[in-house]
């Protein structure tokens, strides 16, 4: 479990690196972490714009190969720059920007006898999912399926569909799905409060 102390640190630090890869070029390195944020842990930078919330990018590490404050360095510059689904941010942007920092529990597949008893595992509100499925794999974050009202089985589809998959995938025997839980760390307005987003739902 990270602190509130420790949050606010990964939140800053993601803008940190953002405005400084955007205005200066440069890559910062973390090297006022505590050496609980350089262990090796999972984690995702999603960034949104103000006042809708709306996505603006969203990258990160599964599994944890990379030492925590450095992936998040890595994650909030590619988030910002790479994802495919949006142009590169403009520095001028950083001002409507709210940075939410996702630090993930190693995912674990869900194995059921029965494929269909995988709806009854996962619990909405604490579980994100990620799916290998015919070489496709995707992932969706434990407050998606909360943000987006969706039911377990809703989840799960909307996995399969993230991965380029048929919604029913899930209930292949091929099928590899598994479940994460992660604290995440937001913004509150852009440069603002840090909140833990997800407190007492694990």
């Amino acid at each position: 479990m990270l602190s509130e102390r420790d949050g606010k640190y990964l939140v800053a630090l993601a803008r940190r690196a953002i405005t400084s890869y955007l205005k200066q070029g440069e890559r910062i390195s973390p090297r006022d972490a505590t050496p609980n944020l350089l262990e090796k842990r999972g984690v995702f930078v999603t960034l949104e714009t103000m006042p809708n919330r709306e996505l603006r990018g969203c990258i990160g590490y599964p599994y944890p190969v990379y030492p925590l404050a450095s992936a998040v360095i890595d994650a909030a510059i590619s988030a910002a720059t790479e994802d495919p689904r949006f142009p590169p941010l403009e520095s001028e942007e950083l001002e409507k920007l709210v940075i939410e920092v996702s630090v993930l529990t190693l995912p674990e597949r869900i194995i059921c006898k029965d494929p269909r008893e995988i709806v009854k595992e996962v619990k909405v509100g604490r579980d994100g999912l990620t799916i290998e499925s015919r070489s496709c794999s995707g992932l969706l974050l434990p407050q998606v399926p909360v943000e987006q009202e969706w039911g377990a089985e809703e989840f799960l589809a909307q996995i399969c569909w993230k991965a380029g998959l048929p919604p029913d995938e899930w209930l292949s025997e091929t099928a590899k799905v598994c479940r994460f839980q992660a604290q995440v760390f937001c913004e509150r307005k852009p440069g603002g409060v840090v909140f833990e987003k997800n407190q007492g739902k694990r």
